[in-house]
């Protein structure tokens, strides 16, 4: 099975996938929006069933003391409505952090600023998906 990472930002949607066994995730593009939701989740619902996704992983932006701010809201927003559209299981994973460690990981790989602009969200979803993976295959599901 295929999983789908996505980091929902508040211009882009990074998006990963996995390979068929679960076990690597990698960098697969990114959408830009302008707060076009529904025809962002027609785009993933696409993406879905293009590449026979069985769940999908969505970035859960939490405060750093653990509250839930408006992001975090319009991340539970967005699942739910994933969930009805797409109709498989939708994860959330903590994503505190993820932007600066993919930063940081172009930055040590000489990536130039307004390159790392341009793919920073996709690389973040890898970074979740791949943690949810690592995770998932640690407790041997």
């Amino acid at each position: 099975m295929r999983y789908l990472g996505l980091d929902l930002g508040s211009k882009t949607l990074g998006i990963a996938i996995s390979d068929t066994t679960g076990l690597i995730a990698t960098s697969y593009k990114i959408i830009r929006h302008n707060e076009e939701y529904k025809r962002l989740i027609n785009d993933v619902e696409k993406i879905v069933l293009e590449n026979n996704i069985g769940e999908i992983v969505l970035g859960f932006p939490k405060n750093m003391n653990n509250t839930i701010g408006p992001k975090g809201e319009l991340s539970l927003k967005f699942k739910e409505e994933l969930e009805q559209k797409i109709q498989i299981p939708v994860h959330l994973i903590d994503e505190r952090l993820t932007t600066k460690q993919a930063n940081d990981l172009l930055i040590s790989n000489d990536t130039s600023r307004k390159k790392r602009k341009k793919v920073v969200d996709s690389i973040a979803a890898t970074i979740i998906l791949q943690s949810f993976l690592d995770r998932r295959n640690k407790n041997g599901k």
